[in-house]
């Protein structure tokens, strides 16, 4: 049997022709991933839905890949915005070979105040979920910091450095771009360690934290964020970091299949979140509600969508004006009731988040797996125009 080529593939596509390249029986290859062989064909009959991250990770392994690769590039023709976007990577990626700290500028510094101006406008656009709009701004951006980080404005440039490599590990792998976000969290940790703030440090571990979990490297990002969180008491803004480094923990033992120690960091989140209440230290917005959200995207993830609905209901995003973190709550929530089999209820979800944050449903291959599994569902039952206009929207034929 040779690979079905399809012109749109889904998660299931790819998943069959890499396990048919290696000549290997399904039984086999879903041993490799310690899941059943029924549950992998069902995944690869498109019968149900790959939106599992940490199942995703579990199939890259065994099939030798990484996540990103099965999961593809979400670029939806009709979207010159998430065109444009995953356009702008090439240019981060070069500003990000080229800022090594060690090297020299390659710019003119920019006066500090419009570089500040510049950040603000870049984390605004990361914040808003445009991510075209801040991919664009964000290699100049780059370079400029780095050139007045050798010089005499290093002091306040590089909080700033720290900053903008976070944002741009964020865009890059809410993109897709994993190993790019990597090398943006690393250059963040380069400018972190020349600043010699432990909480930049611990803002720095985050991105990297952030970056390996996406990779699906969860026994490195739980290293990674454990390891930062010792270093931060009693400094201003490190119970803020601690706290979403223990959410990053527990996200990652997640994926280690540590049930109980996920939900016992999630719990130390909460606790300390009470303690904090809502914040927007470091851009992070560490509190309750982002906690909140956080456990919806681990315990849906974590294969109990029950769970995750029961938090949506105690959870109010609209606490948080910012649609990074609403558009989570939606599309997390979405593939909880998904799997409940309340479609309709799923259907209003994911629309609420496409409306707030289109470029990031649109580029996101689990809500694009969502979405395929509802319409799959739709033709045996009752399919709406909305179901089917959002599939349109996400090229899920």
């Amino acid at each position: 049997m040779t690979p079905r080529l399809t012109a749109d593939p889904s998660i299931g596509d790819r998943i069959q022709a890499r396990r048919l390249l290696r000549g290997w029986s399904i039984r086999h290859a879903a041993s490799r991933a310690g899941i059943s062989h029924a549950t992998w064909s069902r995944i690869e009959r498109g019968r149900q839905a790959a939106d599992n991250r940490f199942m995703l990770a579990d199939i890259a392994t065994a099939l030798e890949c990484s996540p990103a690769e099965l999961a593809g590039s979400v670029v939806p023709a009709a979207d010159r915005a998430v065109v444009a976007a995953h356009a702008a990577v090439h240019g981060i990626r070069q500003a990000l070979v080229d800022i090594d700290l060690t090297e020299t500028p390659s710019v003119a510094a920019p006066p500090l105040a419009s570089l500040a101006g510049q950040l603000t406008l870049t984390d605004e656009l990361r914040q808003a979920c445009d991510y075209a709009g801040a991919a664009r701004l964000t290699p100049d951006l780059l370079r400029g910091l780095h050139a007045a980080a050798a010089g005499p404005g290093r002091r306040e440039a590089l909080p700033m450095l720290i900053n903008a490599t976070h944002i741009a590990s964020s865009v890059l792998r809410n993109l897709g771009h994993l190993a790019d976000a990597w090398l943006a969290a690393e250059r963040c940790r380069d400018a972190a360690e020349a600043a010699g703030d432990p909480v930049l440090l611990g803002v720095a571990a985050y991105a990297r934290a952030g970056a390996a979990s996406a990779c699906g490297s969860f026994d490195r990002a739980l290293t990674i964020a454990s390891r930062a969180i010792d270093d931060l008491s009693d400094r201003p803004g490190g119970a803020e970091v601690a706290g979403t480094l223990r959410l990053l923990c527990s996200y990652a033992s997640r994926g280690r299949r540590n049930t109980d120690d996920s939900r016992a960091w999630a719990a130390e989140a909460a606790a300390l979140a009470e303690h904090t209440g809502e914040t927007t230290t470091l851009a992070l917005y560490f509190g309750p509600t982002n906690v909140g959200i956080w456990r919806i995207g681990i315990e849906v993830d974590g294969d109990d969508p029950g769970r995750a609905a029961e938090v949506a209901r105690d959870t109010n995003p609209g606490v948080l004006a910012y649609g990074f973190r609403q558009v989570f709550y939606y599309a997390d929530t979405a593939r909880a009731l998904a799997r409940l089999r309340k479609d309709q209820e799923a259907i209003r979800f994911l629309l609420t988040a496409e409306r707030i944050a289109p470029q990031h449903v649109h580029t996101s291959a689990v809500a694009q797996e969502t979405t395929r599994a509802l319409l799959e569902r739709s033709r045996r039952l009752a399919g709406g125009s909305e179901l089917r206009g959002l599939c349109e929207r996400m090229r899920v034929a």
